[in-house]
């Protein structure tokens, strides 16, 4: 499909050839297309741009019809210039949040498919912007507003620079009709919120130009995180010895690279969704010890919880029996 020399399209375009010049040079990719705008849009540009695209179709069962909106987007993939477009049917796991349940069948299901290709994702700007803002609610730091890469492994982003709007223009210069999904319209999803009450609203107090400022703020953030976590790397290097960490070498490093440090630590040991509280109270471990006890901390077993301890001079990670506390 011969594409038209607007200036939508050729924004587009340039974003995706900008992503395969930086990530993949093979120039083979898989889109992750929904049927929404900003996935048409990134298949059409990653179509004329790259020299194989194949579609994956994620079908998530949660809505009437989602089988018929799931073989449309497929016809459009291929109407497009798509070399293959196939439908992936998911179950959704009920209980906790509706939209991480989704999210994590739809990411299982297109890692089982992409062979050994990278699944561009159609995230733009705005939803960049959203993230950032989702990332200030939880308080835990830079790592939390960094926001999405443009590419980790799997997952690339060519449009994270390229605004909403020009995604939907792109479609009406296509001649295409994007599916609206009714969730992004429901209120009862916090980022829905954001998007049509936050956002608009922090625009009017602040004049303009607040997704670009959000979406600057996390690239800053994100190239300031990578430099950290080289020096961490290396500070690791030097502070574990046999899985333990060695207190009085740590203790001299800055804040930020410590609490990194620990971090990595503890995540390489075992522990799941550590919190913020819990880092700072293994942090208390090293700088402010006063012979406390061990910290409990996520990711242990029903019988026994992983805890973070000091013995020795030295941080160790291991199981506690929990009827022992």
């Amino acid at each position: 499909m011969l594409l038209p020399e607007t200036p939508a399209l050729l924004a587009l375009r340039q974003a995706v050839r900008a992503w395969t010049v930086a990530y993949e040079p093979r120039r083979r990719v898989v889109i992750a297309l929904s049927g929404g705008a900003d996935s048409l849009a990134l298949t059409a540009a990653a179509v004329a741009e790259t020299e194989s695209v194949d579609a994956l179709i994620v079908d998530h069962r949660l809505q009437d019809g989602s089988d018929t909106v799931a073989r449309s987007a497929a016809d459009q993939a291929l109407t497009l210039g798509c070399r293959t477009a196939t439908v992936l049917t998911v179950d959704v796991a009920e209980g906790g949040s509706l939209e991480a349940a989704a999210r994590e069948a739809r990411y299982n299901a297109l890692r089982g498919a992409r062979a050994d290709r990278p699944v561009l994702l159609g995230h733009t700007l705005d939803d960049q912007a959203e993230t950032v803002l989702l990332g200030l609610s939880r308080g835990s730091g830079g790592r939390s507003i960094q926001g999405m890469a443009a590419f980790d492994v799997p997952w690339g982003r060519p449009l994270l620079g390229i605004r909403r709007s020009v995604t939907r223009a792109a479609c009406v210069d296509l001649g295409i009709t994007p599916w609206e999904d009714p969730h992004n319209n429901n209120p009862e999803f916090t980022r829905v919120r954001l998007r049509h009450e936050a956002l608009p609203l922090l625009e009017e107090i602040l004049g303009g130009g607040v997704p670009e400022a959000l979406a600057r703020t996390a690239t800053q953030l994100r190239e300031d995180g990578e430099a950290l976590d080289e020096y961490t790397e290396a500070l690791l290097l030097r502070v574990v010895v046999d899985g333990e960490v060695e207190v009085d070498t740590l203790a001299d490093a800055p804040t930020a690279i410590r609490r990194r440090a620990l971090r990595a630590w503890l995540l390489q040991g075992g522990a799941k969704a550590l919190t913020d509280k819990q880092l700072r109270a293994v942090d208390a471990l090293v700088t402010d010890w006063r012979g406390q006890g061990g910290v409990a901390i996520g990711g242990g077993t029903p019988e026994a919880r992983l805890v973070a301890a000091r013995r020795r001079g030295r941080l160790i990670l291991g199981f506690e029996d929990r009827r022992r506390v």
